[in-house]
This record gives C-alpha cells, sequence and structure tokens, in this order.
C-alpha cells in the first residue's frame, strides 16, 4: 500500500512569512525608539547651549559691573582731598607715595595742570606707601594728614614733595616733618598729636585699600573719570589727554 507524500513546504513558508512579519516589527520598532533617542539628544544639546549662552551673558554682566565698580569714577567728598573744582566733569585720580621718586618727579607735572586747568577739572590725591621699599613713605603721608587737621593738607603735600631728598633716608624723619609744620605755622602740638591718630592710620588705610581694589600695583597712578592711564611721559602729553577729554564732554 502506498503511502501519499505531504509537502510540509507551505507551512515553511507560512513560517518565513510570519518570522519575516515579526522581523520588520522589530526593525520598526529600533527605528522608533532610534527616532526617539535622537530627537531627545537634540533636545539635549540644545538645552545646554541655550543654558550655556545664558551663562555667557550673565558672566558678562558680572564683569562689566565688577569693571565698572572696580574704577574709581569720581571722589568722596567727605575724605577725598580735591584740589580744582569738586564739581567738575573731569576728575583726575592720583595714588601715590610720597617717597616714590616717580611720584616726585610727577609732582610738579600734577601741580601745574591743577593751576591751568582750575576749576575744569578736579584733582584727587590718594595715598599709597610703598612701604615695603619706602620706609618713611607712610610716615609722611600721616604728616600730611596730621596737617589737613589744621586745613593745610595741601600745602605739607607741597613741601613734603618739594624737599623729598632731604627727608627721604633719614632715620628720625619726623623731626623734619615737624619743622616742615612750624613752617607752615602750624600748632606743633597739635599736629604731633594728630601725627598717631587712629583716624589719621584709618584715612590712609583706606586709601591704600581702595587702591588695592582698583588694582594699582605701582606708584604713581592715575585714573581719569575712572579710566587707569598708561602715564604719560610729561606735562604736554598730560594736558593733551585732559584738553581731548574736555573737548569730547
Amino acid at each position: 500500500m502506498k503511502t501519499g507524500f505531504v509537502s510540509r513546504q507551505p507551512d515553511k513558508q507560512m513560517e518565513l512569512q510570519k518570522s519575516t512579519k515579526q522581523e520588520r516589527r522589530e526593525l520598526r520598532h529600533q527605528e522608533k525608539m532610534m527616532e526617539q533617542k535622537q530627537r531627545a539628544r537634540k533636545e539635549f544639546i540644545k538645552r545646554i547651549i541655550f543654558w550655556f549662552s545664558i551663562l555667557i551673558v550673565i558672566g558678562a554682566l558680572i564683569f562689566g559691573v565688577a569693571k565698572f565698580t572696580n574704577a574709581p569714577s569720581g571722589s568722596d567728598v567727605n575724605n577725598d582731598w580735591i584740589k580744582g573744582n569738586r564739581e567738575a566733569s573731569v576728575t583726575i585720580v592720583e595714588y601715590s607715595d610720597f617717597q616714590c621718586p616717580a611720584c616726585g618727579a610727577y609732582y610738579p607735572v600734577t601741580k601745574q595742570l591743577v593751576e591751568e586747568f582750575g576749576e575744569n577739572i578736579a584733582f584727587v590725591y590718594r595715598h599709597f606707601p610703598l612701604s615695603q621699599i619706602h620706609k618713611n613713605a607712610e610716615l609722611a603721608a600721616q604728616a600730611a594728614e596730621a596737617a589737613g587737621k589744621q586745613n593745610k593738607f595741601w600745602e605739607m603735600h607741597d613741601m613734603i614733595f618739594e624737599n623729598q631728598k632731604e627727608w627721604s633716608d633719614e632715620r628720625n624723619v619726623k623731626e623734619f616733618f615737624v619743622m616742615y609744620a612750624e613752617a607752615l605755622n602750624l600748632n606743633k602740638e597739635q599736629f604731633v598729636a594728630d601725627f598717631d591718630l587712629k583716624e589719621v592710620m584709618d584715612k590712609i588705610n583706606a586709601d591704600y585699600k581702595s587702591g588695592l581694589r582698583y588694582s594699582v600695583n605701582a606708584v604713581p597712578t592715575f585714573f581719569l573719570n575712572g579710566e587707569k592711564l598708561q602715564n604719560p611721559r610729561n606735562y604736554e602729553d598730560f594736558k593733551s589727554i585732559i584738553q581731548e577729554y574736555i573737548s569730547q564732554q
């Protein structure tokens, strides 16, 4: 008796088709997942770029504010020693050391500027004694401040600079300052008492600390309406800078 042969090929084809459908379904699922991941990655990158841009803007604003607030654009009416016109639109701030030879060389320059420009500028003097190399600088600043207690700061300022070579290297330098006080007709006893006054020391220290805040690292250092100047070579150069600035007001 012959046994009939039944072909299994259609079943295999069905299984193959079924397998192929599953693979296609799985492939579409994987493609969909990949697309979602790519979209998520793009969104993540966009967020990073956005926040990075925000941080750059904030950083720039902070730097700008810091730069603005760290520039001595004007004077402290209550504490600064000012020559000229306090209300002038042009303010020159000098950080200086009475014992510094370069400061001594600039003294006649700044004095002439104040005399020539008069009411058109406000000239501010601030102490920045480099005590580590100029042992008498702080004592000279004390002498000027003590004279200021008797309303003769600028007179003592001038006398100290004009006689810089006389007292700079002296050990008993205070004797010279007392002599200058007498020459200026100051009350000697009051001058001596005020010389070491806490208020005097506080003023000198406040000037020095403000110089550090404004990145002063040498003397003399000049600021013109808050802008740090490269020290002019001579009077004419300094004069030209001021004239140009006034013409722009």
